[in-house]
């Protein structure tokens, strides 16, 4: 896999270091998200991503992660899983399988978690959408779909309706400061009055049922919007067409990365796994111990006796990128943890990451170092996120 020069970024290809090849398999028949056909019109560069043929970059990633940053862009992320569970029991079910405590929720409300496994890790990082008391809606990752619906199913002793809707509908993150001032054009809806992680359903360009949800995975703000395959192409159409005037443009999942990235959110296959607790990974604040989950005795067992290694991240010093799986050592040689995510940040113009090192060496202002090309280079742990 090629590097990615310091002083600039080069086009991403499907050997980009940037994706983990574990979520990337060329050999499978790929599936398609709905607007496939007019991504590839577009010009966008296409890589088998989770299985799915998903567009990585359409003009430069530089460009659309600043037009995210401090405009407006919109990613078709379509590959995502969503599954509704219904019933008496559904928050039941949701609380044994699920970290967080779902039971905070109220109709409207949107909450991060994720599904710890039996041996310590984690299952996938999720997000819990409340309809109602016996209603909930759950948004998967892709690489992770059947994973988690046979991980549910097989906790599913509550007699709980559940619906894998992930191949009928399609997801748009409409991300940046101006993205509320281009789909408040498109609704009636109130988008000034919906909090972060609040949702509700409405009509968008001409559009019925479609989920408005104030989340997003890239911190610049905006809203993400789950829609019919039927009405795909006529609402990516409407955004884009009153989004002109903005100067908005498509994004791919290189720009989605590196956006991520700047403020510490993880990402499954990197920086969370099925190895990894939420303890380690610095997600403590949605693992709530006031309920029984799976595995529940284990990471309280963590939190209060303390872990040997943690997520942390860091700011290159000398000139390097790091990458995931790259070996993080101390001052003497020795090998302290592992790289899980690293790129150059465009917001910030220098190389950041994360990693897992020993507990020892997780102090804030500690000095680490990257092993680049057999170099050992110099960074420095720093809190998170970085922008």
């Amino acid at each position: 896999m090629h590097e990615i020069a310091p002083d600039r970024f080069k086009d991403f290809s499907p050997k980009s270091p940037i994706f983990d090849p574990i979520m990337m398999d060329s050999t499978q028949s790929l599936k398609k998200v709905e607007l496939n056909d007019l991504h590839t019109q577009l010009g966008a560069k296409m890589v088998p991503f989770a299985g799915f043929n998903m567009p990585v970059q359409y003009s430069n990633l530089i460009q659309e992660h600043l037009a995210v940053r401090n405009n407006v862009g919109v990613f078709d992320v379509s590959h995502m899983g969503e599954f509704m569970l219904k019933g008496d029991k559904a928050l039941d079910l949701i609380q044994l399988v699920t970290s967080n405590d779902a039971s905070k929720l109220t109709d409207g409300k949107v909450q991060y978690s994720c599904m710890p496994n039996n041996t310590g890790g984690i299952v996938d990082d999720l997000l819990v959408y409340r309809y109602s008391e016996t209603e909930y809606y759950l948004v998967v990752n892709a690489s992770n779909i059947q994973k988690d619906w046979d991980w549910i199913s097989s906790h599913n002793t509550f007699g709980v309706q559940m619906e894998n809707m992930s191949d009928d509908l399609s997801l748009f993150a409409v991300q940046g400061p101006n993205a509320s001032k281009i789909l408040q054009k498109l609704t009636d809806v109130d988008l000034s009055s919906l909090e972060y992680y609040s949702f509700t359903g409405g009509t968008m360009a001409g559009c019925e049922d479609v989920i408005i949800s104030n989340t997003g995975y890239t911190g610049a703000g905006g809203f993400e919007l789950y829609v019919w395959n039927k009405d795909a192409r006529k609402l990516w159409d409407a955004i884009f067409e009153t989004g002109k005037e903005f100067g908005i443009v498509p994004c791919g999942l290189g720009a989605r990365d590196t956006l991520r990235l700047e403020k510490g959110f993880c990402l499954y296959g990197n920086d969370i796994d099925d190895t990894t607790s939420p303890i380690e990974a610095g997600l403590g604040w949605i693992t709530k111990f006031t309920k029984d989950f799976v595995n529940s005795s284990y990471h309280k067992s963590l939190k209060e006796n303390g872990v040997s290694k943690k997520l942390v991240g860091f700011e290159m010093i000398d000139r390097g990128i790091p990458r995931q799986h790259y070996k993080i050592k101390d001052a003497n040689g020795n090998v302290i943890g592992e790289v899980t995510s690293g790129t150059q940040s465009p917001s910030l113009n220098k190389a950041i990451g994360m990693g897992y090192v020993s507990i020892d060496n997780s102090k804030t202002g500690t000095e680490i170092f990257i092993e680049i090309r057999d170099k050992a280079l110099k960074a420095v742990v720093c809190k998170i996120p970085f922008l």
